[in-house]
C-alpha cells in the first residue's frame, strides 16, 4: 500500500508537467489558428533586422531645434512604441536635428502613425460650420467660387468677450473661410493658427469646414486617456470605440465653465471642436454642463485608431512636428558569421553537458538530459507565447 502511494506521489509532478506542456501547446496553437501568432518567436534587431526610420523636424523659416526638444521627442516616441507592444526598438538622435527609430520587423501603419504624429490636441469652440467646398450657387443658378482677399481688415471691430463671441470673425477671416475648400492642396498647409486667434480648418474626413474660436483647452490639461467601447445608460455596449479623457484639476474647472457657456448657445456655437494636429476629429454638441472633467471623444474610431490616439494624448504631444525623411529596411545588426558562431558554441556546450552527465552518472544521466529537454520545450513555448501576447522579441543575449 505504501509502495502504491509512493508511486502515485512520484508520478504526480510528471503528470502536472505534462499538463503544463499540453496547455502551452494549446495556447500557442489557438494563437496560430485565430490570433495571428506563430510557432516561432519574434526576433530582435540583432537577429532579424527591421526598419529604420529617420525623422526630420518640420520647421518654419528661421526656427531651430533645441537639444531639450529632441530629448523630449525621443522620450515620447519611445513611450508610444512601448505602448504599441513593440519591444527591442532603438530610438536615438542623429546630428542636431534628426531622430532615428529602428524597429524590428516591418511596422504596420498604426505603429508608423504613433511615431510620426505630433498629436497636438486643442479644444476650440465652433463659431461657424459649413459645407466643405468653396463653390456657391448664385441667384441665377450659376456656380460662384469666392476668392480670398488677404487685404480685408483682420482685426475685430469690437473686442470679443469670450471664445464663442462672433466678433472674432473679421472680414478677412470670413473671406478666407468662404474661399476655403477641404481636401485641396492649399488647405493642407494652413491648418494652424496661434492659440489666441481663430482657426479655419476642416474635419479629418474633409466633409465639413469650420471657423473655430481661440484655444480654450489643450493636451497639457489632460491627466489620462484610454480607449474603450461606448456604453448606453443601461450599461450595454454600442460596439463603437471612443477615447475617454480625464482632465487635471485646472482642466476640469475650465471645462466646466466652457460647457456651461456652450450649453446656453444654439446652432454651431453649441459645438466644442476637438482639434488634433490642425484637423477637427470631433465637434460634439454640448448637451449638459460637464463638471467631472471626464469627456469622451467619439467619431468613427476603430479599436486600433482609438488606442493610438489615447496613447498619443496620454504620453503627450511632440514638442515639434516631424516628417519621415527616409524609411529603409536594415539587416540584422549581427553578421551571419557571428550568429552562426554563437549558435555553434551553444550547441557544443549542450553536447558537452550531455556527454558529461552520461559519463558521470551513467543511466541516471538520462534524467539530466530529459530535464534539459523538458526545460527547453517549456522555455521555447513560453517565449513564443510572450512574443504573441506581449510583443517580446528574442535577442542573442536572450538566447544566451
Amino acid at each position: 500500500m505504501a509502495k502504491t502511494s509512493s508511486n502515485r506521489a512520484a508520478w504526480r509532478p510528471l503528470i502536472w508537467l505534462l499538463v503544463l506542456i499540453i496547455g502551452l501547446i494549446g495556447a500557442n496553437g489557438a494563437g496560430v489558428l485565430w490570433g495571428g501568432a506563430s510557432w516561432t518567436p519574434k526576433l530582435a534587431l540583432d537577429l532579424e533586422g527591421g526598419t529604420q526610420i529617420v525623422l526630420t523636424p518640420t520647421l518654419q523659416s528661421g526656427e531651430t531645434v533645441s537639444e531639450d526638444q529632441l530629448s523630449q521627442a525621443v522620450a515620447i516616441i519611445r513611450q508610444r512604441i512601448d505602448a504599441a507592444g513593440v519591444s527591442e526598438s532603438e530610438i536615438n538622435t542623429q546630428g542636431s536635428n534628426n531622430i532615428v527609430v529602428s524597429i524590428p520587423g516591418q511596422p504596420d501603419d498604426q505603429t508608423l502613425a504613433r511615431i510620426q504624429a505630433s498629436a497636438k490636441l486643442d479644444f476650440r469652440p465652433v463659431l461657424v460650420a459649413g459645407a466643405p467646398s468653396s463653390e456657391q450657387v448664385g441667384a441665377d443658378g450659376a456656380t460662384i467660387t469666392p476668392v480670398y482677399d488677404p487685404n480685408l481688415p483682420n482685426t475685430p471691430s469690437i473686442a470679443p468677450s469670450n471664445g464663442s463671441d462672433l466678433n472674432w470673425i473679421t472680414p478677412e477671416l470670413e473671406s478666407r473661410f468662404l474661399a476655403f475648400t477641404c481636401g485641396s492642396e492649399a488647405s493642407q498647409t494652413v491648418n494652424s493658427a496661434p492659440a489666441d486667434e481663430p482657426l479655419v480648418t476642416c474635419d479629418d474626413t474633409n466633409t465639413a469646414k469650420f471657423i473655430l474660436g481661440p484655444v480654450e483647452l489643450s493636451g497639457s490639461d489632460i491627466s489620462d486617456a484610454s480607449a474603450g467601447l461606448i456604453t448606453t445608460q443601461t450599461g450595454s455596449s454600442t460596439g463603437q470605440w471612443a477615447v475617454n479623457l480625464v482632465f487635471n484639476g485646472a482642466g476640469t474647472a475650465k471645462f466646466a465653465d466652457i460647457t456651461a457657456r456652450l450649453n446656453a448657445l444654439t446652432g454651431s456655437q453649441n459645438q466644442f471642436a476637438i482639434v488634433l494636429d490642425g484637423k477637427v476629429i470631433s465637434a460634439p454638441a454640448t448637451k449638459a454642463v460637464i463638471t467631472d472633467g471626464k469627456p469622451q471623444i467619439s467619431g468613427g474610431f476603430t479599436q486600433d485608431t482609438a488606442k493610438t490616439l489615447a496613447d498619443q494624448l496620454k504620453y503627450g504631444a511632440l514638442p515639434i512636428g516631424f516628417e519621415v525623411q527616409s524609411s529603409d529596411t536594415i539587416s540584422a545588426t549581427l553578421g551571419t558569421t557571428q550568429l552562426q558562431s554563437g549558435l555553434l558554441a551553444g550547441l557544443i556546450g549542450l553536447i558537452l553537458v550531455v556527454v558529461y552527465s552520461l559519463f558521470q552518472y551513467r543511466a541516471l544521466g538520462l534524467v539530466t538530459v530529459f530535464s534539459l529537454a523538458v526545460a527547453a520545450v517549456i522555455t521555447y513555448l513560453i517565449v513564443t507565447l510572450l512574443s504573441w501576447r506581449e510583443g517580446y522579441r528574442l535577442s542573442l543575449a536572450g538566447v544566451a
